[in-house]
C-alpha cells in the first residue's frame, strides 16, 4: 500500500501513521524525518539542506525529492509506505507520479486529515512549544492552505478525506476502514 497523508500542523498526521505504518508493516516516511537524518549524518544531501536551513530559505523541491526518492528505494519500502510532508505541491506530486511510474506503480490514495482551525490551534497550543503561539499557528495553517489546495485537487481521483476530530483510536479506526474499503 503506498498512501500519503496530508493535513494541517496539528491534524495528528504522525500519531495515525505510526499507527498505521505498523498495522500495515511498511515505513513511515516523513520529510522532517529525512531531513533531520541527513542533516546529522552530514550526508551530501543534509549538508546541501543545511545551508538553505542556515540562510532562512526554504530547501529546494530537488533535494526534498532525491532525499524522499532514496528513501523509497529502500528495501523496506518497496512493499509500500506511507509518506507524510511529500508531496507539498502539484510539482512535487509529478515528480513523485513520475518516479513511481518508473517502477510501474502508483498510490493507492491521498488521505486527507480534516480538522477545523480551532481544533488544531488548541491542539498545538496545548503542546506547550515556545514557538506555538496563535498567530504563528494561524500563519502555518494560512501556509498549508496555499500549498495544500491545488494538491488536494490534483489528487481528486484517490483522495480520502477523514474527519480527523475525535480520539486517536476513532480516527485510527476511520482510517483503517477507509483504507480497506474498496473505491
Amino acid at each position: 500500500m503506498r498512501l500519503v497523508l496530508v493535513g494541517p500542523p496539528g491534524a495528528g498526521k504522525g500519531t495515525q501513521a505510526a499507527l498505521l505504518a505498523a498495522q500495515r508493516g511498511i515505513p513511515h516516511i516523513s520529510t522532517g524525518d529525512l531531513f533531520r537524518e541527513h542533516v546529522t549524518g552530514r550526508t551530501p544531501l543534509g549538508r546541501q539542506a543545511q545551508e538553505y536551513l542556515d540562510a532562512g530559505t526554504l530547501v529546494p523541491d530537488r533535494v526534498t525529492y532525491d532525499m524522499v526518492r532514496a528513501r523509497l528505494t529502500e528495501s523496506d519500502a518497496q512493499k509500500g509506505f506511507l509518506l507524510d510532508g511529500f508531496p507539498r505541491t502539484v510539482a512535487q506530486a509529478d515528480a513523485l507520479a513520475e518516479l513511481l511510474a518508473a517502477g510501474g506503480q502508483t498510490l493507492d490514495a491521498v488521505i486527507e486529515f480534516d480538522v477545523p482551525d480551532d481544533v488544531v490551534v488548541a491542539r498545538l497550543r496545548d503542546r506547550g512549544r515556545p514557538d506555538d503561539t496563535e498567530d504563528v499557528i494561524r500563519n502555518r495553517q494560512q501556509v498549508y492552505r496555499r500549498q495544500t489546495a491545488p494538491l488536494l485537487t490534483h489528487y481528486a481521483d484517490i483522495l480520502v478525506r477523514i474527519d480527523a476530530v475525535g480520539t486517536v483510536e476513532e480516527i485510527a479506526e476511520w482510517v483503517q476502514e477507509a483504507v480497506t474499503t474498496p473505491a
